[in-house]
């Protein structure tokens, strides 16, 4: 039976925009393959992984297609688009309970499993908060949270982010313990309080969907399920359920020590002294005097590296150390020409913040050297 017939990209592009979430290896291997359904002209692509769901579709008219659901390998038939010529067109049939896709003189014959099969994800109740944003604005506020979450937490409440909406802000915190990040954005609307926690592996997924565009994104929250439309593609995914940690108590409001600096030369001279750090603790001192920061750091063949910057810091002596990929993190992703390091003793942990956005905090612990 014939399915579609059509250029290559047609197909490629709304693959590749559901199969992100698609796992390599699963105990289920039905959630290896993407479903195909065609609806009239429509041609739906679906995939999940039991906690997110991607969809997406196109319209494809064809003569003689009849109304069908099928799921196939994702990787398999990802790179085989991949590995056609861009112009290439391409034809997909069923032949028992097998897809064959045709392109040239090339015939490709893959395996099938079925449709009624394929796990979709519940669809939630009303939604508690509806919320419409440019894709630029909320791209923005992830990246500049998202990499201090954790990865593979025992505290799984840490393995996302925290989404808080008051009035019309909303804030997104994340933390793995360690380091903490936190930034804001303002709502054109209203909505009703809700905080819920999104996981990592969505989160990842919705800012590789975002553009830098004035283009519309909008979600739905509700206690358990969140769903994002994010051009023709909508993400579903269920909500973490744990309590995410105070966040209001780590981050420091009374510290008294300053000194402003410029993020590149920070950033480069923390990459170069990181060149010879220890690459288990990754630990790199930090020394304030007047006008002065010195970078150090040492590793376990006793080869050491500094650099000293010049700085416009009058506060007291202090002696601190901190994991270099920690403060990297940070100097990475936000895109400010300068930052402010603020301090308490060489106990406390230090807080980053940028004169652009005055909402954006992070915090890092100290760590002993």
């Amino acid at each position: 039976m014939k399915l579609v017939q059509t250029k290559r990209d047609d197909l490629l592009k709304p693959l590749q925009a559901v199969s992100g979430i698609v796992e390599k290896r699963h105990t289920l291997p039905i959630l290896s393959n993407v479903l195909f359904e065609r609806s009239g002209d429509a041609l739906l692509f679906l995939a999940t992984d039991l906690e997110i769901q991607v969809s997406t579709s196109f319209n494809s008219p064809q003569k003689g297609a009849d109304n069908y659901s099928v799921t196939v390998s994702a990787r398999k038939l990802q790179d085989i688009l991949r590995a056609l010529p861009d112009d290439a067109d391409i034809a997909l049939e069923t032949q028992n309970n097998r897809i064959l896709a045709k392109s040239g003189k090339s015939r490709f014959t893959l395996q099938t499993l079925p449709a009624e099969d394929f796990p979709k994800l519940a669809p939630a109740g009303a939604a508690a908060v509806k919320i419409k944003v440019s894709q630029k604005a909320l791209r923005a506020l992830l990246l500049l949270v998202q990499y201090a979450m954790a990865q593979q937490d025992i505290r799984y409440y840490l393995n996302g982010m925290l989404f808080v909406i008051e009035g019309n802000i909303m804030k997104a915190v994340a933390t793995d313990g360690h380091r903490l990040a936190y930034a804001t954005m303002k709502l054109e609307q209203k909505a009703e309080p809700l905080d819920l926690i999104l996981p990592r592996k969505a989160i990842q997924e919705i800012v590789k969907l975002l553009g830098d565009t004035d283009d519309e994104v909008s979600f739905e929250l509700t206690a358990n399920q969140a769903r994002f439309k994010i051009g023709g593609v909508e993400l579903i995914t269920k909500v973490v359920d744990g309590k995410f940690p105070d966040y209001g108590r780590v981050i420091p409001t009374n510290y008294t020590k300053h000194f402003e600096i410029e993020r590149a030369k920070l950033q480069q001279s923390l990459q170069r002294v990181a060149i010879l750090s220890n690459e288990k603790f990754r630990g790199v001192r930090w020394t304030l005097t007047e006008d002065q920061l010195r970078i150090a750091c040492t590793n376990t063949e006793q080869e050491e590296a500094f650099e000293e910057i010049d700085i416009a810091y009058k506060g007291e002596p202090l002696d601190i150390g901190f994991n270099v990929t920690y403060l990297l993190d940070v100097l990475n992703n936000v895109s400010s020409e300068k930052v402010t390091c603020s301090f308490g003793d060489a106990n406390s942990s230090v807080l980053i913040t940028i004169a652009e956005d005055t909402d954006f905090r992070y915090v890092v612990m100290p760590m002993r050297i």
